[in-house]
């Protein structure tokens, strides 16, 4: 048996952790965006759907339907042991709801089962998200935590929110450290996949006593934040966190880990090379070439990211603590006791 569900439903099955997504779209369809947590199990290689999508356009709808038919023959067999391997009561879908999510849902309820179907596809789903943000009024405060370059800020979130504390974690949504550096070992989500991402977060985080986050700008990597989250968070209380600079440096090394990754630290310090002034510049591109790298990093802080952090600070008019540590661990300690002072409730 098939079930049409709504996208409304199956958001909130989603949320229960009671329903696992099945996108059947092509490969490359799932790489643009998918809802969260889905698993892609194409009805159509990117080929074939090429394939299809000529036929359509150059002979008919039937010719098309008639190739397709003869395709998902050939495959029929491997891809049904492919759906059963996927556990959980299961939400099918493609791009509009059409052919391909009725075909493979029809396919396995055969079998046995109750499938579902979400109604409009992953476009409905889509729109869902962007409505939702349009829309969000976000009711918690936030927490801001800011500090410069190397601080540790997203490890102390993230370490937090393991402890079970309500945290917003920007970076990892957006699978980008925002900085031009940030990219570095990682593959940055584009837009959709981020909105995506954030609003289930938004949702999962609705009735959290407050909500910590770091201090971002608008656009992290290639995302770039909801105006409602970027008024929010300049009008929150900032923590601002102080650690020492050698303390800073060991951080990034440890996170950016440039001896994996020269190539793309080069390419990153290229293209603000010349907004360094030239003796500097020259010292950290030589550091870099000579795998130097406490050396370079210690150089882009102090010549770079400390001088624009500090511009930045400055044009924040919120209320300010701010947190002076030796270690990161300690950073958190204290970013741990401010906010067991400042909301009791959520211990």
């Amino acid at each position: 048996m098939v079930e049409d569900i709504t996208v409304e439903q199956f958001v909130e099955l989603l949320g229960r952790g009671d329903m696992t997504p099945i996108d059947v779209r092509s490969p490359g369809e799932f790489a643009e965006g998918s809802v969260p947590g889905a698993v892609n199990v194409p009805l159509f290689d990117n080929e074939e759907r090429a394939r299809i999508g000529t036929t359509y356009k150059q002979q008919s709808v039937d010719a098309a339907k008639e190739l397709g038919l003869e395709i998902v023959s050939a495959k029929l067999p491997a891809f049904i042991r492919e759906l059963q391997g996927v556990s959980g009561r299961k939400a099918f879908f493609c791009w509009r709801g059409g052919m391909r999510s009725k075909t493979a849902s029809t396919l396995l309820s055969i079998l046995g089962g109750r499938m579902y179907r979400i109604q409009g596809g992953f476009r409905a789903y889509r729109r869902w998200v962007v409505e939702t943000l349009s829309s969000y009024e976000l009711k918690q405060p936030l927490i801001v935590l800011n500090g410069l370059t190397g601080t540790g800020k997203t490890n102390i979130l993230r370490s937090l929110h393991a402890k079970g504390y309500p945290v917003l974690d920007l970076e990892g949504l957006a699978a980008h450290r925002g900085s031009i550096f940030g990219g570095v070992g990682l593959q940055p989500h584009n837009q959709r996949t981020f909105d995506s991402l954030l609003v289930h977060e938004l949702i999962r985080l609705r009735r959290s006593p407050f909500i910590a986050m770091e201090g971002e700008s608008r656009r992290v990597g290639k995302a770039v934040l909801p105006e409602f989250l970027v008024e929010a968070k300049e009008r929150a209380p900032q923590l601002f966190l102080e650690l020492p600079i050698e303390a800073r440096v060991t951080n990034i090394l440890a996170d950016y880990e440039p001896e994996r990754f020269k190539a793309q630290c080069m390419e990153a310090f290229e293209r603000i090379e010349r907004k360094i002034h030239t003796p500097a510049a020259r010292d950290i591109r030589q550091a870099l070439v000579r795998d130097e790298f406490r050396e370079a990093v210690r150089g882009l802080l102090e010549y770079y990211y400390d001088p624009r952090y500090e511009h930045t600070i400055s044009e924040y008019a919120a209320e300010r603590t701010v947190i002076r540590a030796a270690t990161t661990m300690e950073a958190e300690r204290k970013i741990e006791s401010f906010l067991k002072r400042a909301y009791p409730q959520a211990n």
